[in-house]
């Protein structure tokens, strides 16, 4: 495979890369966990039941699926900085079309554009971090942006809260309309262009699809990137399931969502940190079989839990999803880095890729098995536990096919 070398970014820009970076990635989780508390007042005033608004997230999810397919190609040839910048601003306007819905069809309509666009900063962003760094350099920025990102789903459905109890639902994607216009003029002042139009390949379906069957055919791709898209979705089993979680389980009201997301992703930032830490000193393999070691434990740890305590309440129910998160955090930035190392010419592509995949099975567990899942809790656990184990196997999938090809 051709080393392709890292053009680096201008000095004064590194200090400002890793929260820019982490910003673009924050500002489409922060559109799906912020209007979880919002959801009975949804329910009320568009006329719709809890399990259409469920389809809420499914709505923004699989276009944000569908189209993270093209934001990686699309700025592997027209640059990282202009699709950033253009997805931020769609991003913005669907916001304001959302804040403006008096019906679930429109609501539905506009968080479909929200989900079309939402992908451009985490895919593209990925893509940004692999052309200015190599090797441990990279892990750790990449680990720092994961630790940064990680505070969006933790307080957006805490501010959702908030917004709900002084305000009324339109104004939650006001707030989304006006953070995505700040990071937009943060783009236009800070964010390097890092893939020169001499890297830069034609934008054409033949070549497309020429890209994707090189991507689909590489025989350790499918292992790693399932791996990477279990191993983030055994914590979204939750994350879709918050509103009936938080509410039903725990009997909290809509203030208190952080009971779930605060342990949830400070484990996250946790084991980010530490993947940071450990960065040119324990090898992918080992930082990943840690990760896993934890998750695994967290499993066992959650299903003790729930057999002790049928009734989930906290803060025991929510401790294991914390340490599970911390696996999650540890092993995430280093399954990314080994799939894009592996196509170094098109790094836009595959995590374009990687992002549908992940995207899919997200966009499955939310509008298909939450509403199935959320019946009970044991239900969740073992969904999560599953999932987990899936993600595993994938892993040690990936090993083989490595060390026999």
């Amino acid at each position: 495979m051709t080393h392709v070398v890292a053009i680096p970014a201008p000095q004064p820009r590194r200090r400002v890369l890793a929260p820019l970076l982490a910003a673009l990635a924050m500002f489409g989780p922060f559109a799906i966990d912020t209007i979880f508390p919002a959801f009975p007042a949804l329910e009320a005033d568009l006329d719709a039941s809890a399990f259409e608004m469920q389809q809420s997230i499914s709505a923004y999810m699989v276009p944000y699926a569908l189209m993270s397919l093209l934001h990686g190609p699309l700025s592997d040839a027209l640059g990282r900085r202009r699709v950033i910048v253009a997805g931020v601003l769609v991003f913005m306007l669907a916001s304001l079309g959302c804040a403006m819905a008096r019906t679930l069809e429109v609501l539905l309509l506009f968080r479909a554009v929200q989900g079309i666009s939402a992908g451009a900063g985490i895919i593209v962003g990925r893509a940004v971090i692999r052309d200015v760094f190599d090797g441990a350099e990279a892990q750790r920025l990449m680990a720092s942006v994961s630790m940064i990102f990680g505070i969006a789903p933790a307080i957006a459905p805490i501010v959702g809260g908030w917004v709900v109890a002084v305000a009324h639902w339109p104004m939650i994607f006001v707030l989304l309309a006006a953070f995505a216009l700040a990071l937009c003029l943060a783009c236009l002042v800070w964010l390097p262009e890092t893939h020169p139009p001499q890297r830069r390949v034609a934008l054409s379906l033949r070549e497309l699809a020429r890209t994707y069957r090189a991507i689909v055919g590489d025989r350790a791709f499918f292992p790693l990137v399932l791996s990477g898209s279990f191993n983030f979705n055994a914590l979204w089993v939750y994350i879709s399931s918050a509103p009936v979680f938080v509410l039903d389980m725990l009997k909290l009201d809509a203030q208190h969502f952080a009971w779930l997301f605060v342990p949830a992703i400070s484990g996250m930032m946790l084991g980010a940190f530490v993947s940071g830490r450990v960065a040119g000193k324990l090898t992918a393999a080992a930082t990943v079989r840690a990760g896993y070691t934890i998750m695994v434990a967290a499993c066992a740890l959650n299903l003790a839990v729930n057999w002790l305590l049928p009734q989930p309440r906290v803060p025991w129910s929510v401790l294991p999803i914390g340490l599970h998160a911390i696996g999650i955090g540890m092993s995430f930035p280093t399954l990314t880095l080994l799939l894009l190392d592996r196509f170094p010419h098109h790094r836009g592509a595959a995590s374009s890729v990687q992002a549908f995949v992940s995207l899919l099975i997200s966009a499955l567990i939310a509008g298909v098995l939450a509403p199935l899942l959320s019946a009970s809790p044991l239900r969740l656990v073992v969904a999560a536990t599953i999932v987990t184990v899936l993600g595993l196997g994938c892993w040690r999938a990936y090993l083989v096919v490595v060390r026999r090809w």
